[in-house]
């Protein structure tokens, strides 16, 4: 009976360990989004408005394409984001 109550206890932990190291590898691979939104955004007309946009749609889809405008092959869901009006959402 004891040797099962470790051996429970054992497995609980070594899942609990592994669900760590997941969330940490998960929270790694996080791009920073305001530098990425910033060259996105750097020749914009309107650059609060762009960022705004820009920082939505990298925060739902962890990616901002690169260059200041086009390039949405290299962000399949930054491409597909659109507004209630069925307009493309990110800059």
């Amino acid at each position: 009976m004891a040797i099962s109550k470790f051996f429970i206890a054992s497995l609980l932990i070594s899942l609990l360990l592994l669900q760590f190291a997941v969330a940490d590898e998960t929270r790694a691979k996080q791009i920073d989004c305001g530098a990425a939104c910033d060259v996105r955004c750097s020749k914009s007309s309107r650059p609060n408005l762009c960022k705004r946009a820009c920082g939505t749609c990298c925060a739902r889809c962890n990616c901002v394409p690169p260059g200041t405008s086009g390039n949405y092959e290299a962000c399949p869901c930054y491409a597909n984001e659109t507004t209630h009006g069925g307009k493309p959402k990110c800059p």
